[in-house]
């Protein structure tokens, strides 16, 4: 399986699982990481943190540290 933060901007993926049972993971469920979403990378800033997703109608940045705790599924 692959993590989030592997994904290059264009590409889309399935969540799987996030990793951990701490405030992080717990905090990127609460943000609509759950297993199934399905999500695309947008973009990337110039220093290569944060990454940007659209899941479920919307925008989301995440640190990358925190995308290499989502597992996902390429779609």
């Amino acid at each position: 399986m692959t993590k989030l933060s592997d994904l290059t901007v264009g590409d889309a993926a399935r969540v799987i699982e996030i990793t951990g049972q701490d405030q992080v993971a717990t905090r990127l469920l609460e943000m609509g990481l759950t297993a199934g979403a399905d999500v695309t990378l947008l973009g990337v800033a110039p220093l290569g943190d944060p990454i940007e997703l659209e899941l479920r109608g919307y925008r989301l940045s995440v640190r990358r540290a925190e995308a290499q705790r989502v597992r996902i599924e390429r779609v």
